[in-house]
């Protein structure tokens, strides 16, 4: 399942992210590279998911563009790519990867079921769809890392983030967790769950396309996800159940600590990022 994630040319990825020569955005031992490099970000990005579709327009241009249904496992590897080129690979290659990023914005256009126009490109959404991620990656660490940040790693965090948001062309981006909580007040009125967001978290959290046995470990990862949603974004997907509140930190925990058996520790895979050639490398 986990292996999806990647894509298929995962591998070699892997190896250009961590064994190109030459300077990086971030350095070692910087929280951005310890929060992307922890499992939690299998959580953090469902919670992602879920999220961004809150918005209207941004859930037109997936829906129009890319959609869940037609390639989910390709749209998360083309995410967790990018996460990788810019968290950890070397600055010509984050560059790069932003520009084609970019690219592929400018063709996403059209119109929503409500009648406005959208683009992927407006920065207005991509704010939206940063401070859903961010916030995301964030609060899986925190509740399910081994070692959670600091308050004031925590803000270097957000802030680091945002620098890769502000290439995509992201504005007003949070530098500070307090400014990422004031965001998402002012996106608050734009959000709601149209009948696009309800089909992608029906199909994200109960239709996956994953064989059945490894459906048990996903829908323990989906709880935990779910949960760690504000109030307000449960109940407008319809998922605000008491078993997900209570039952779902646990579960989330549970999957957690399994994936990070399979893979290795974040101290271990912090490490290994940082030392293109280890020897103790576990492979997940």
């Amino acid at each position: 399942m986990f292996l999806k994630i990647a894509g298929p040319d995962g591998d070699a990825a892997r190896v250009r992210v961590h064994e190109t020569p030459g300077p990086r955005w971030f350095p070692p031992g910087t929280p951005i590279r310890r929060v992307h490099a922890d499992v939690t970000t299998f959580v953090g990005g469902l919670r992602a998911l879920l999220l961004q579709s809150l918005h209207p327009l941004a859930m037109a241009g997936v829906a129009g563009h890319s959609g869940y249904r037609g390639d989910p496992w390709g749209r998360l590897a083309r995410t967790s790519t990018f996460l990788a080129f810019t968290t950890f690979g070397a600055e010509a290659d984050a560059e790069r990867m932003v520009q084609m990023v970019r690219d592929a914005h400018e063709k996403v256009r059209g119109t929503a079921p409500d009648g406005r126009p959208y683009a992927a490109s407006d920065p207005h959404l991509l704010t939206w769809v940063h401070i859903a991620e961010a916030d995301s990656f964030l609060a899986a660490h925190q509740r399910y890392g081994e070692r959670p940040l600091t308050p004031e790693r925590a803000d270097e965090y957000v802030a680091q983030s945002g620098e890769v948001a502000r290439r995509l062309g992201a504005v007003d981006v949070p530098r500070t967790t307090a400014e990422l909580a004031e965001a998402f007040t002012r996106y608050r009125p734009e959000l709601r769950a149209t009948p696009a967001a309800l089909d992608t978290a029906a199909f994200l959290l109960r239709e996956p396309p994953l064989p059945w046995f490894t459906r048990p470990p996903y829908a323990l990862l989906a709880a935990g996800s779910v949960a760690l949603l504000p109030d307000w974004a449960r109940a407008e997907l319809g998922l605000d159940r008491w078993t997900t509140r209570v039952l779902g930190p646990t579960a989330g925990a549970v999957a957690t600590h399994g994936i990070r058996w399979m893979m290795g520790s974040a101290e271990r895979r912090a490490s290994n990022v940082d030392d293109p050639h280890p020897s103790h490398a576990r492979r997940g």
